[in-house]
């Protein structure tokens, strides 16, 4: 798990390995990933979009840009969370993942909320 603050937004990861999603004869390794943001500032926000960089285990790396997260684009008062499940399949058993949301406050400015590097990892790779 990993934990970040930029200007008040908290970002949580928490990945896990779908083994009954995966198959390692194959080069097929499934892992999903909880993310939490929070807003612990004093200042409303709204989440517009989200890039991240994905890395897996040869060092091959693909980024993914898009609009808010899961369909959403989740408007944060302070004190309020935001929880999301979404996927990742790596050819690999082991990777990584780090990226950033683009914040909206609601007097126009834009900002880049941190998402802190995570691991991906099956558990016969960590042996």
């Amino acid at each position: 798990m990993t934990e970040t603050t930029t200007r008040g937004i908290r970002v949580q990861t928490r990945p896990v390995y779908v083994p009954e999603r995966s198959d390692p004869a194959r080069g097929s390794y499934f892992f999903a990933y909880e993310i939490t943001i929070a807003n612990v500032g004093d200042e409303s926000a709204t989440l517009v979009s989200r890039r991240w960089v994905i890395t897996d285990g040869m060092g091959q790396v693909h980024e993914v840009e898009g609009e808010g997260v899961v369909g959403h684009t989740p408007h944060l008062e302070p004190g309020q969370a935001f929880r999301y499940t979404s996927f990742c399949p790596l050819s690999t058993p082991v990777g990584t993942m780090e990226g950033t949301y683009l914040m909206l406050r609601d007097d126009g400015e834009t900002f880049e909320a941190t998402i802190a590097p995570f691991t991906l990892a099956a558990p016969h790779a960590l042996n």
